[in-house]
């Protein structure tokens, strides 16, 4: 499936959010927030969230630094 994530295009292997966590080499998600269609989805939808075709997905990752 076609989406664009953080804003380039990628082929995702499948249409749950999660496999953008795959697609980013994401293993650790904490500090990570996501909006899709810039609408923030909670962390307790993102097993169950379907993207459609052409789905913008933002991924943030918190970090901390001096």
């Amino acid at each position: 499936m076609k989406a664009v994530v953080n804003g380039q295009p990628v082929e995702l292997e499948g249409s749950k959010l999660t496999s953008v966590f795959s697609e980013l080499g994401l293993k650790d998600l904490r500090g990570v927030a996501v909006a899709v269609d810039e609408e923030i989805v909670p962390r307790s939808s993102w097993e169950a969230f379907e993207l459609n075709e052409g789905t913008r997905v933002e991924v943030l990752h918190a970090v901390q630094g001096g």
